[in-house]
């Protein structure tokens, strides 16, 4: 990356680096391609491998949202396990969304929808969402972040986040359960120094 360059950068200035990798989502191995500027760009990334490894299926239809999609293995495996979903991949890192978009041509993918926040529908409700949350950007931006999407669940549904226990899980979760009082939040899992939240919508 270019020294001003972070993933949660919106526009990376460093130099187009398109090129080839090869990597293992919802059970199949595929080419596809990565980029520089983006997070994790050669390979799926500790958490979010976790999450992945511990979310129940995705739901079959609805609105599915992966939040944060980086290069997109959270939003491409939600695509290829519901393809009859449409599968919103936001982020604010407009070249890791063309990676996205790239990578879901390669994969055949009509239902993946990448945009940045400002371009999800106000009345967009999600059946799901799955985020491996930007937790460098600060303890208060991650907060709005979480305020803006969570209560965006429809009735029912369930949040899924993993986050690395030493980056503070543990007081993520308290700040949700505090914060968020029509959602029941639980640690699901624990694996590699992760845990996974999940934050359930009452019915």
């Amino acid at each position: 990356m270019a020294s001003g360059d972070h993933y949660f950068s919106p526009a990376p200035e460093s130099e187009l680096n398109l090129r080839p990798f090869t990597v293992r989502l919802a059970g199949t191995t595929y080419e596809l391609v990565t980029a520089n500027g983006i997070f994790s760009p050669e390979r799926v990334d500790a958490g979010t491998r976790v999450l992945l490894d511990h979310v129940p299926a995705a739901p079959p239809g609805g609105q599915l949202l992966d939040l944060g999609c980086g290069w997109g293995p959270v939003a491409l495996t939600l695509a290829l396990e519901s393809p009859h979903a449409t599968v919103w991949a936001v982020d604010v890192n407009t070249r890791a969304l063309d990676i996205v978009r790239r990578n879901a041509q390669k994969l055949g993918l009509i239902n993946v929808n990448p945009v940045t926040p400002e371009n999800v529908p106000d009345d967009v409700r999600f059946t799901t969402i799955w985020s491996n949350p930007p937790i460098r950007v600060g303890k208060n931006e991650l907060h709005n972040i979480l305020e803006q999407w969570l209560p965006r669940l429809e009735p029912g549904s369930d949040a899924w986040l993993v986050v690395q226990r030493n980056l503070g899980s543990d007081s993520l979760h308290r700040w949700m359960q505090a914060t968020f009082p029509d959602l029941t939040t639980t640690r699901a899992a624990t694996a590699k120094g992760y845990r996974v939240l999940r934050a359930r919508s009452h019915a």
